[in-house]
């Protein structure tokens, strides 16, 4: 999944503005996510992706580019 996909489906799950999401960005810090909202984003990329992000993940997802590359390495 590519950046631009993760985004929308970012902006779209955490009603935030596009320009503020960059692969830096920390889903806590600058997009305010908080847990809801992180379980919420969670389920929308798996749906958008087929790809299951297990709980055991989740601590170690703090960025956008955390995600995209976790997407990345675990496609099918």
């Amino acid at each position: 999944m590519s950046f631009e996909q993760v985004r929308d489906v970012i902006v779209e799950t955490l009603a935030c503005e596009a320009d503020q999401v960059t692969m830096e960005a920390r889903l806590a810090e600058d997009l305010g996510a908080d847990s809801l909202a992180s379980v919420e984003l969670v389920m929308a990329l798996e749906e958008a992706t087929g790809v299951t992000i297990s709980d055991d993940e989740l601590p170690n997802l703090k960025t956008v580019g955390d995600i995209v590359n976790y997407l990345e390495a675990h496609k099918a």
